[in-house]
């Protein structure tokens, strides 16, 4: 199902003045990758990264082409795990958060 313009535009809103709503956006992406939950979790971190960084930016730090980089978080996009983890660190610099996994 395609986002309409309005909810995205209410996404990037919300996360340009609330850190905290970014902070979950970037770790409800992680906690989906890690429990298999590819889909949602590529969904949430393209949302993230259009309401923050952009990729274009995030282009010109990863040294890969900002359509690449859509294509790899679209709904077709199969990242490889590398490509997930390194863009991940930049986010979390970014944000200026460190993401932390708790086995329980």
């Amino acid at each position: 199902m395609a986002l309409t313009r309005d909810f995205k535009d209410t996404v990037q809103a919300r996360a340009a003045k609330d850190a905290k709503f970014r902070k979950a956006l970037l770790t409800e992406s992680v906690e989906c990758f890690l429990t298999g939950d590819m889909e949602t979790g590529k969904t949430i971190l393209r949302d993230y990264i259009n309401a923050t960084i952009g990729f274009e930016q995030l282009a010109s730090v990863t040294s890969k082409s900002p359509k690449s980089l859509m294509r790899m978080f679209s709904h077709d996009g199969n990242p490889r795990a590398d490509n997930i983890f390194s863009i991940l660190s930049i986010l979390q610099k970014e944000e200026g958060v460190q993401l932390h996994v708790r086995a329980s």
